[in-house]
């Protein structure tokens, strides 16, 4: 019974990711596929690139919540670290290839941020540092800011959660080849 309920969670936690926060803020209030525009990506960065700072909070906002819900409902059930990881890999996996969205979807940074606040709080305190660091340094954000998504696997190797480990760095993978474009080209 227990397999049962996660798969069932593994696939809810798909269909929540799918759930994407710039593309129906775009379509909704602003007529207008974010898809085919600005960096062409369903995210809240493009999203407030395009269409403003509360396009770029709602878009981090519905992204951050749709994590949570299936995280929050797995931490509720005492599932263990390592499922839900599985969870937050399947929101992650719907929010960046959306079905209903053919594929195109955000890059996942809010939604792997939101996974780690939920699992690993203490690697966004390392993640802010390494921020800090990047902006000091006055480096181009984006190819050397993925570096902040890094201390997450980190710190669940380090805690010995070595299968949430191994998901949040197949997790961080996956978000630097979404960013690919723009990591390699600038």
């Amino acid at each position: 019974m227990k397999c049962l309920l996660i798969v069932l969670l593994i696939i809810g936690s798909y269909i929540c990711g799918t759930i994407n926060g710039a593309y129906y803020i775009g379509k909704i209030y602003f007529r207008k596929d974010i898809r085919e525009l600005g960096s062409t990506t369903a995210g809240a960065r493009n999203a407030g690139r395009l269409f403003g700072k509360g396009a770029f909070t709602g878009a981090l906002l519905v992204d951050a919540f749709k994590t949570f819900l299936p995280l929050g409902i797995g931490y509720m059930l005492g599932l263990s670290p390592w499922v839900q990881a599985l969870l937050a890999l399947s929101v992650l996996i719907g929010h960046i290839w959306p079905i209903q969205l053919g594929g195109k979807g955000g890059k996942g940074v809010v939604v792997y941020l939101a996974s780690a606040l939920v699992m690993v709080p203490v690697a966004l305190f390392a993640s802010f540092l390494l921020l800090l660091i990047v902006k000091l340094l006055k480096v181009k954000l984006t190819g050397v800011g993925l570096l902040v998504l890094v201390p997450a696997p980190i710190i669940l190797f380090v805690q010995h959660e070595w299968q949430a480990a191994c998901v949040f760095s197949l997790m961080l993978i996956i978000v630097v080849f979404a960013h690919k474009r723009s990591v390699f080209n600038e």
